[in-house]
């Protein structure tokens, strides 16, 4: 019983974060001999391919929307609302690619982003200007991504990493973010800091920001079933942002909560979603 259960739960999961194709997509990029960007070795695939990323993608998304041109270009070009699983599995196919697919698929994957970011442009509602190809903004998506899958995993993670492994981990996301367009990505833990402390004079919580928010947050389009569950990783997305961006997003701290309850269960859906996710064992010849 026990074991359909925990069937039913992960290819639940795998569906919606990987689409209708993903054993396909899945097969294609594990089992297609050839170089590969990342050797089976290198932190990326071990930050990449652990359930942490759940509440570490989330937390992303919400720093990013920090930056109004990027918040921009998303909200007037993304389809979020319209389409926010499909957005999800075209992010996390990318991720896959780029991480364990072999070179050649990765490259296609990157051209292929780099043709859709070409296309994107427009104003703000202030009438500034911006162009998803813009290697500057590119460079914020970049460390907002990478700093939250980092500290999401470090947090979360089966196999937390010690300090050289999480900056060979921001090493490895370089080598993605320089084939997307990104001018001289941080090397390391302390760059990568550096960088987001550079960023933050460009950095509010414009009325297309705070609306994301409420609807990542608050208006996830799951059935009411599920939501309980998107809630405890909702509420670890938020308490792992720094305390500026929540600040920002006028999202509260509560310490005594966070410490006793949300954190916990935090921890507590990281290990179910490892443990629905988990492929079976092969059975072994007598």
């Amino acid at each position: 019983m026990l074991t359909v259960v925990r069937e039913q739960l992960g290819r639940a999961l795998f569906r919606r974060v990987a689409g209708p194709d993903g054993p396909a997509t899945r097969a294609r990029i594990h089992d297609t001999p050839g170089p590969r960007w990342f050797g089976p070795d290198r932190p990326i695939r071990t930050v990449h391919g652990d359930a942490s990323m759940f509440i570490g993608g989330l937390s992303a998304l919400l720093l990013q929307s920090l930056h109004p041109l990027a918040m921009a270009a998303v909200a007037g070009h993304s389809g979020y609302r319209g389409d926010p699983w499909g957005r999800l599995q075209r992010t996390s196919t990318f991720l896959a690619v780029t991480t364990y697919g072999t070179a050649a698929d990765a490259q296609r994957a990157v051209d292929h982003v780099r043709g859709i970011h070409e296309r994107i442009r427009g104003t703000t509602a202030e009438g500034v200007p911006y162009h998803a190809a813009d290697p500057h903004l590119l460079g914020w998506v970049h460390v907002a991504e990478t700093d939250s899958f980092l500290r999401a995993h470090e947090r979360y993670g089966a196999h937390p990493l010690d300090a050289a492994g999480y900056d060979a981990y921001v090493r490895d996301t370089a080598r993605v973010a320089e084939a997307l367009g990104v001018s001289d990505p941080p090397r390391d833990r302390r760059e990568l800091s550096e960088r987001l402390t550079a960023y933050r004079p460009e950095l509010r919580a414009t009325a297309e920001a705070r609306a994301a928010a409420r609807f990542l947050l608050l208006q996830p389009p799951l059935p009411l079933t599920a939501r309980p569950f998107y809630g405890g990783l909702a509420a670890n997305a938020v308490a792992l942002l720094p305390p500026w961006a929540r600040s920002m997003l006028w999202l509260p701290r509560v310490p005594v909560v966070e410490d006793l309850a949300v954190r916990p269960a935090g921890q507590a859906l990281t290990r179910t979603i490892r443990w629905a996710m988990k492929p079976p064992r092969q059975s072994r010849p007598a």
